[in-house]
């Protein structure tokens, strides 16, 4: 065995012991091995995304990107108008619709498109447009989903974008969120809609420590019988992680402020107790986390992924044996319209 010198060796910092205390064990070899996932590629016609704003707000490069997406294997395309992110201002109903209306259109064509929205005028514009799931931050609109007969993710969320950095403490999050969801699920069910995803909803209203129970426990989720749904592409707390083992971090200042993290927003706050700051690196460069958090969710059994990154994605779950599957084998019309019905789970 290889020992190391006593200047090689440090002291674990906070983030180390919250991903040790949360992580994982790994993929269960016993288990039964999973259809493969669905993987739905991320297109925000956004400027404030926390990720690519900017990048897409023309209606052209919109397009564009979003049927590279499909070439490169993507099952939907999740097109949104109005940046989520922690802290981010509602933007109006108008400007949401101009952002996506034609995109959505254009995609809808030969691909199923998803409306990421938490507006009802937009959900149903992007509709009657060609959107065939509602991707829905909040969880809020399963009447929509019933009454249009298209598919609806219902993501948690307990508090709008601008104060949900607020609302990230629980008792038990884990609980929490999947008793919360699966009410809304087996509610929009009942009312109608044909198909329904559960989501988590990483990096909204939940600390490190959340996002990375929620993570380590997505078998619960799973347990419920709802189809579940996740994303976790280059979100900041994977950020926070990657800096780490990357040892992109400085020592502390006597009496400075430790780095924490709400939801994707990282704050300073709190007294340095001989911890490592970390640098956060940029959410372009979150790559290899993404992928790693993709492959453990496919492990555990979820339905659906959510990514920026299609190719590398869908070369990691091929190479984990968790191939992607088509939209056709889920339901999902590729062509746009609604998905095929689903049986309600039995209350456990």
């Amino acid at each position: 065995m290889t020992s190391h010198a006593p200047s090689e060796r440090r002291a674990p910092s906070a983030v180390d012991e919250a991903a040790s205390a949360h992580a994982p064990g790994g993929c269960d070899a016993s288990a039964e091995p999973t259809d493969g996932v669905l993987v739905m590629g991320i297109l925000n016609t956004t400027p404030d995304s926390f990720s690519d704003g900017g990048t897409f707000l023309a209606t052209d490069d919109a397009v564009a990107h979003g049927r590279m997406m499909i070439a490169e294997g993507a099952a939907i395309i999740d097109v949104g108008g109005e940046s989520t992110r922690p802290g981010a201002q509602a933007v109006s109903t108008a400007e949401e619709l101009a952002r996506v209306i034609d995109v959505v259109e254009a995609l809808s064509e030969t691909t199923m498109v998803s409306i990421d929205t938490r507006s009802e005028t937009v959900a149903r514009a992007a509709v009657a447009a060609g959107a065939g799931i509602i991707n829905d931050v909040g969880a809020g609109l399963g009447h929509v989903a019933a009454d249009l007969g298209v598919g609806w993710i219902a993501m948690h969320s307990p508090a709008p974008p601008t104060v949900m950095a607020e609302h990230c403490g629980y008792e038990d999050v884990v609980a929490e969120v999947t008793e919360a969801l699966a009410g809304a699920a087996a509610e929009a069910a009942r009312m109608g809609a044909p198909k329904v995803w559960i989501d988590p909803g990483i990096g909204f209203g939940k600390d490190l420590g959340g996002n990375l129970d929620l993570l380590a426990h997505l078998d619960h989720l799973v347990a419920t019988g709802w189809p579940v749904a996740l994303g976790t592409s280059r979100k900041s707390s994977l950020g926070v992680l990657s800096g780490r083992a990357d040892r992109r971090a400085t020592p502390p200042v006597a009496g400075s402020a430790t780095l924490r993290l709400d939801g994707d927003n990282p704050v300073v706050g709190g007294r340095s107790t001989g911890d490592l700051v970390v640098a956060n690196p940029p959410a372009d460069d979150r790559l290899e986390a993404s992928l790693a958090t993709a492959v453990w969710a496919a492990c555990a059994g979820i339905d659906l992924l959510r990514v920026h990154d299609v190719a590398a994605t869908m070369a990691a779950l091929t190479a984990a044996g968790v191939p992607p599957r088509s939209s056709a084998a889920s339901g999902v019309s590729t062509t746009g319209g609604a998905p095929a019905s689903q049986p309600i789970p039995k209350e456990r």
